[in-house]
C-alpha cells in the first residue's frame, strides 16, 4: 500500500501573477506625467505672477471714498471706481511726459546697444581674433553687475567733483560739460544702460553665429566673398531671428527704465520723481499712497508693453513671409 504525502503547495500558488497594467491605464499614467512635471512651475506662475497680476488690475477698479474729515471708523471705504482711474492717468500730464521722456531715452539705447551688440558678436566670430573666450568675458561682465551698482558707479564718474575724468579735463585744460542736466543727461542714462545690457544681447547674437554651418561660410570664401560681404550678405541675415529677439528685450527693459533714474536722483535735480513712467507709479503708490491710480497707471504700462512688442514681432513675422514668399 503505498501512501501519499501532501505536497505543501509554494507560497503564492493558486493566486494571480503579477497583474500588469492594462493599456488604457498606462496610458492614462503617461499622458498625466507631464503635468505633474510643470504642476510646480504652474503653481509658481499663479501665486507670483497671475494672482498679482489679478489683483492690481481689480485695485484699478476702485477708489477710496472719504467721508467728513476721513476720521474715525468707516470714514474711508473703498468703493467701485469704474475706468475713473484709467481716465485720470490718461489726462495725467506728468505720466505722459515721463513717456515721452522714456521714447527719446529709447531712441538712443536700443540702437546704439543692438548695434554694438552685432558688432562685438561679428568680431568675435572673425577667425582673426584672438583671446576670444577673454574678450567675450570682458563684454559680458558689464550685465553682471546689479543695475544699482552701475548706476552708482557711474553716477559717481559722473560727478566734478569726484570723476577721474574732470580732473583730467581740467588739467588739460578742455571743458568740462555737466552729464548731470539738461540734454547730456539722456547720453549719459543710455550709457549706464548700453555698458550693461549690451554684453547679454551679444551673447544672443553670438550664439546664432556659431549655430550656422562652417560650410556656408566655405562656399561664399570659394565663390571669392570677402570677410565684409561674408558679414552683410551671410552672417545679419542668418542671425535675423536673434536680432528680433533682442529687439522685443530691449523694448521691455526701455519701456520699464527704472533702476537708472532713481539712482541718479539724489545726485542731481535734473531727475524728477517722475522721470518715467515707473517713477510716477512708484511716487504715487508709495509717496502719495494711491495705490489705485498707481495701478491703473501700472496696467496702461503693461498693455502699452505688450502691444509694442507683439506689434513688432508681428511686423517682423509678416517681413519674414514675405521673403520666404519670394
Amino acid at each position: 500500500m503505498t501512501s501519499t504525502t501532501a505536497r505543501r503547495r509554494p507560497y503564492g500558488a493558486g493566486t494571480a501573477p503579477y497583474a500588469h497594467p492594462s493599456p488604457a491605464t498606462a496610458r492614462k499614467g503617461t499622458l498625466r506625467a507631464p503635468y505633474l512635471f510643470v504642476l510646480p512651475a504652474a503653481l509658481l506662475f499663479l501665486l507670483f505672477f497671475a494672482l498679482p497680476i489679478g489683483y492690481a488690475v481689480w485695485l484699478s477698479f476702485r477708489k477710496v471714498k472719504v467721508s467728513g474729515l476721513g476720521l474715525g471708523a468707516g470714514a474711508r471705504t473703498e468703493v467701485w471706481a469704474g475706468l475713473e482711474n484709467y481716465t485720470d492717468a490718461l489726462s495725467d500730464s506728468e505720466l505722459l511726459n515721463g513717456a515721452l521722456r522714456v521714447l527719446g531715452y529709447g531712441c538712443v539705447v536700443v540702437p546704439v546697444m543692438l548695434g554694438l551688440a552685432l558688432l562685438f558678436a561679428l568680431m568675435l566670430d572673425s577667425e582673426k581674433v584672438r583671446f576670444t573666450p577673454v574678450t567675450r568675458l570682458a563684454i559680458f561682465l558689464p550685465y553682471a553687475i546689479p543695475g544699482v551698482v552701475a548706476a552708482l558707479l557711474w553716477g559717481f564718474l559722473y560727478l566734478p567733483d569726484v570723476s577721474p575724468f574732470y580732473f583730467v579735463l581740467d588739467k588739460l585744460g578742455l571743458p568740462q560739460p555737466d552729464l548731470l542736466d539738461g540734454g547730456p543727461l539722456y547720453l549719459a542714462l543710455s550709457n549706464i544702460a548700453v555698458w550693461g545690457g549690451t554684453g547679454f544681447n551679444m551673447i544672443v547674437i553670438y550664439t546664432a553665429l556659431r549655430a550656422v554651418p562652417a560650410e556656408v561660410y566655405e562656399a561664399a570664401k570659394l565663390d571669392g566673398a570677402t570677410p565684409l560681404q561674408i558679414a552683410l550678405r551671410i552672417k545679419i541675415p542668418m542671425v535675423a531671428p536673434s536680432l528680433v529677439l533682442t529687439f522685443f528685450f530691449s523694448i521691455i527693459a526701455t519701456v520699464q527704465v527704472f533702476n537708472e533714474p532713481t539712482t541718479l536722483k539724489p545726485l542731481t535735480n535734473s531727475v524728477s520723481t517722475t522721470w518715467s513712467p515707473l517713477m510716477k507709479v512708484y511716487q504715487d503708490a508709495f509717496g502719495k499712497g494711491d495705490i489705485h491710480a498707481a495701478a491703473a497707471q501700472a496696467t496702461l504700462i503693461a498693455l502699452a508693453t505688450l502691444v509694442l512688442s507683439f506689434g513688432f514681432l508681428r511686423a517682423a513675422n509678416r517681413r519674414n513671409k514675405q521673403e520666404a514668399a519670394r
